[in-house]
């Protein structure tokens, strides 16, 4: 169990959440929510211990508590049953130093005691089974056991995530703090993580993008909002009712009070100087009782994103041959044909590795593929959304200045409008381009696709910097857009709502299917056959 106590923390004159009680249970299952900037990561580093508070707050936390790390490659040059031992600092630092030791060919009596004490540590740690138990857990993460000596540099990207996950779970933790678990895996890796957080009977606060993953997941959802956090019963969808019908009732009542205050102050009008100074006394005490309740404003916002183009493109958008690209003995696609047609929505999906982004890095000319032909029709002009933003923003700009390089004939008022839209009002589009954060550089990219009108929008991976409010301003901003958009992802949410198309990267090939997610999944169930690209 995690027992806060009236905590609060600022930066500035800026207040994130203001003598903050909370309790988190073990058994329950936690998603902490709230827009970008909202102090999400901050409660969780205070929850572990990593930051403290402003005030003098007090956290009641078990001894052991699990933290998802969120740097994949600090642990490259380690071997991977090692980065999972290590979830045990206490035991890991005991070996480290017992091995140290052991190789000192003449010890002296102090080191000799030193080791001593170093051996009741390790037995009282359970060190001695250190490796069994670790090799176990990566067995139950789909690393087999030939593996288990490998550098961590060896894996992929969402495997290492997994030694990671696997390291926060290795000491047994009462406590589970996960801070964005599903950036970066791909959706096969998501589904396993669901499956294995339903399990864990400990305390789990989880910190997510994903709707679907948190609907799936959590018992309980606390959020952050009104300079507070609340903790609602059920899932995401769940919490999002309770507060709608919460403020809504409250609205509600305080147009009720109204009405009551306006008669009785019209009473009090009309006889306050009259005979009735008993009644109106009586008036006056039930206005002051009646008074509106205070509603606080919601930090919630939500960016307004709609794509527009300037010249449609041609029926014929696409036209693709025997494309064929492979890296070494890899083959990431082999005769590839595809016909894209204006104002289809084509969600790219797949494991990572598997070819995704190099596949769009092809259509673009960005990288030339081993054979094959790619035709593009009349007008088809794009804007790119890559994956790692830093080559797109350099720093030693700001937000206004950056997107104003963009700018065609519209006047400046035009960039402050749409920046203005993407949540950037006043000084903050002043923001210099070093300082963004992870969700205003994606806000600011997807503003200059708004700015290019181009015909054609290409995705790679848009959601991992978002909240919640900007996953769903950006699905709806797609299905509105009537040109052509290519979009690779692992948010189920936004495929589900935009994708009418999707192109799946398999083991047998990349399927190419002609419907929605939820149909293409329909036809997983029932083996139906599926158009194939290859």
């Amino acid at each position: 169990m995690i027992i806060v106590n009236e905590v609060s923390k600022a930066y500035g004159s800026r207040t994130l959440f203001d003598n903050v009680s909370v309790k988190f249970s073990p058994g329950n299952r936690y998603g902490l929510t709230g827009p970008n900037g909202a102090g999400k990561s901050t409660f969780m580093k205070i929850l572990s211990g990593e930051m403290e508070p402003s005030n003098s707050g007090v956290i009641n936390r078990p001894r052991k508590i699990g933290v998802l790390k969120q740097d994949q490659f600090a642990y490259d040059n380690e071997r991977i049953i090692d980065t999972v031992v290590m979830g045990n600092n206490v035991l890991w630092q005991a070996l480290k130093e017992r091995n140290h030791l052991c190789e000192v060919p003449d010890l002296t009596e102090k080191q000799m005691h030193r080791l001593g004490e170093l051996e009741v540590i390790i037995a009282e740690e359970d060190g001695y089974n250190a490796e069994f138990a670790a090799g176990e857990i990566l067995r139950g993460i789909g690393i087999d056991d030939a593996e288990h000596e490998n550098k961590m540099s060896t894996l992929a990207t969402d495997y290492k995530f997994r030694v990671l996950l696997a390291q926060a779970l290795f000491a047994g933790p009462e406590a589970l703090l996960l801070d964005e678990p599903t950036n970066h895996l791909d959706l096969d890796s998501i589904h396993w993580l669901e499956d294995f957080l339903e399990k864990y009977d400990g305390t789990l606060v989880v910190i997510s993008h994903d709707r679907h993953f948190l609907n799936a997941v959590c018992t309980h959802i606390a959020d952050i909002d009104y300079d507070t956090i609340i903790v609602y019963p059920g899932n995401y969808d769940d919490m999002v009712e309770h507060k709608i019908q919460a403020r809504t009732s409250i609205e509600a009542a305080n147009r009720d009070r109204a009405k009551k205050v306006a008669q009785l102050q019209d009473f009090v009008a009309r006889f306050a100087a009259g005979q009735r100074a008993s009644q109106v006394q009586s008036r006056r005490k039930e206005i002051a009782r009646l008074a509106p309740q205070e509603l606080k404003k919601s930090n919630i916002q939500r960016p307004f994103i709609r794509f527009e183009q300037e010249r449609p493109t041609g029926r014929e958008v696409l036209t693709v041959r025997k494309l064929s690209k492979a890296f070494g003995n890899k083959t990431l696609f082999k005769d590839l044909n595809l016909d894209i047609h204006r104002g289809e929505r084509i969600a790219i999906i797949g494991s990572n590795g598997v070819g995704k982004t190099t596949l769009l890095r092809c259509l673009m000319d960005e990288i030339k593929p081993d054979s094959g032909t790619i035709k593009w029709g009349d007008n088809s002009t794009w804007s790119y959304y890559p994956q790692d933003y830093h080559n797109e923003i350099k720093p030693g700009s700001t937000a206004l200045d950056w997107l104003s390089q963009y700018l065609g004939n519209e006047g400046n008022q035009f960039v402050r409008g749409i920046l203005g839209r993407m949540l950037f009002s006043g000084d903050d589009s002043l923001k210099t381009t070093e300082a963004l954060s992870g969700g205003e550089a994606a806000r600011l990219l997807m503003a200059r696709m708004m700015m290019q009108k181009n015909p054609i929008l290409i995705f790679d991976e848009p959601t991992n910097h978002l909240d919640l409010e900007a996953v769903s301003a950006l699905a709806e901003g797609l299905s509105q857009f009537p040109g052509t958009v290519f979009v690779v992802s692992h948010d189920r949410d936004l495929i589900s709502d935009v994708a009418t198309r999707i192109l799946s990267f398999t083991k047998r090939g990349i399927t190419d299917f002609f419907g929605t997610y939820e149909e293409y999944l329909q036809s997983l169930q029932v083996k139906q056959p599926a158009r194939k690209g290859k």
